[in-house]
């Protein structure tokens, strides 16, 4: 007999586990992640199967990959579900949509409105016609990155307008984004991306002040109709601080903003959003507004704290296109402290000593979790590898530890 539905997840990392986890804990439903390589979050878990292709971020080798799947399952299962963990996943589902959508649930937009959103520039330019909060900008090119004019002072925070571009290329010195105090240090940044492979956009923008608790994310489910059906937000706590991992969240407070979540819905509305959005904020005290700073066209990889607060992520998914409900939006304001780095460590790192404060008063009340330590998906090897993983973290924040502001 034919089971219900099988998630197919494009990716082996915690995001891709957090995904799983939600699937499990909601339906009793084991998963499918396909990946590059066998990356230890999900490695010899009861919730989620893993099936290893070299080069799956290539085209050939992801259609084969999809190939096999259709294979193998299609015939055991009523549906099968499609979702990306990585950019790179989400434009290998969008540029073979047609041929995907005949044998898979796909909760992904049009490529033209994908490539709109997920390119930085586009985006500013959409955020100021829905008139949404975004910093100062100023776009530097290979044209004239010799005779840049920032018409904003010092510091600015440069990054690329294409993530998945950025992504291909290596040189040395090369960070996820970067501070420049001064025309010399940016002047230095963008002739290091420029002297790489890279040939897009800059962005450069003024750098809104604060510490890692003025940063918030946001997950948001639309459904097959533009509908939002979820909304959950995020105050992050601590983040990474790595050059390569800097913003990546580590701890965040689950919350809730009426304004924020009328302003957003409203957007993606607007532009028939479909599928899962991820939003990154920064807090800006000068002007008390939330300035966004980009649109992930998927879960965050820290979205499991949606979950956690109380709003499982793949329900409003599956009740969507399994069971074709049309339920009521649910928007969150539990609170739930969601980690992905040791307990200790946050009286060291988080500075704001009231939401320090907040924080454990929640882990007082047993009110936090983590997305790899699962009871259900206990084993002695994901137990001391889990550990491992958190672990790490005493050393990292030893070399790159949060800077005070």
């Amino acid at each position: 007999m034919k089971k219900n539905f099988l998630p197919v997840i494009l990716g082996t990392d915690a995001n891709a586990y957090g995904l799983s986890r939600s699937f499990f804990e909601e339906y009793n439903i084991k998963s499918l992640a396909l990946g590059k390589a066998p990356l230890l979050e999900t490695q010899k878990s009861k919730i989620v199967d893993v099936k290893i292709y070299d080069n799956l971020d290539t085209n050939e080798v992801f259609i084969k990959a999809m190939e096999d799947v259709i294979n193998t399952y299609e015939d055991k299962y009523d549906n099968l579900i499609l979702l990306s963990c990585a950019e790179w996943y989400t434009d290998l589902i969008v540029n073979n949509k047609e041929f995907l959508s005949k044998h898979f649930i796909l909760p992904f937009m049009d490529k033209n409105l994908k490539d709109k959103l997920e390119n930085k520039e586009s985006f500013y330019e959409i955020c100021e016609k829905y008139n949404l909060d975004y910093p100062k900008t100023y776009i530097v090119t290979l044209e004239n990155k010799n005779n840049i004019n920032l018409p904003f002072d010092y510091p600015v925070a440069v990054k690329p307008a294409s993530s998945t571009e950025y992504s291909k290329v290596n040189f040395t010195g090369k960070e996820k984004s970067y501070k420049a105090k001064s025309e010399d240090e940016l002047n230095k940044i963008v002739n290091a991306v420029y002297n790489s492979d890279y040939r897009g956009h800059l962005i450069v923008q003024d750098f809104i002040p604060g510490e890692d608790d003025t940063m918030w994310v946001m997950n948001c489910y639309s459904d097959k109709n533009g509908k939002v059906k979820m909304m959950c937000l995020g105050r992050c706590i601590l983040e990474e601080h790595t050059p390569y991992g800097v913003g990546n969240y580590k701890a965040i407070i689950s919350t809730g903003n009426k304004e924020l979540y009328e302003k957003i819905k409203d957007f993606l509305e607007k532009i028939h959003y479909v599928g899962y959005s991820n939003f990154d904020f920064k807090y800006d005290y000068r002007d008390n507004t939330y300035k966004l700073f980009e649109i992930n066209i998927r879960q965050g990889r820290s979205s499991f704290f949606t979950t956690a607060a109380g709003c499982n992520l793949v329900q409003y998914l599956v009740e969507d296109y399994i069971y074709n409900k049309d339920s009521k939006p649910v928007y969150n304001y539990n609170k739930h402290l969601w980690l992905a780095t040791p307990k200790s460590l946050l009286k060291k790192y988080v500075y704001n000593k009231e939401v320090l404060n907040e924080a454990l008063k929640l882990i007082k009340e047993k009110k936090y979790s983590y997305t790899l330590k699962y009871k259900k998906d206990f084993s002695l090897y994901r137990f001391f590898w889990v550990n491992r993983i958190y672990l790490k973290d005493y050393k990292l924040y030893k070399l790159y530890p949060p800077k005070e502001n």
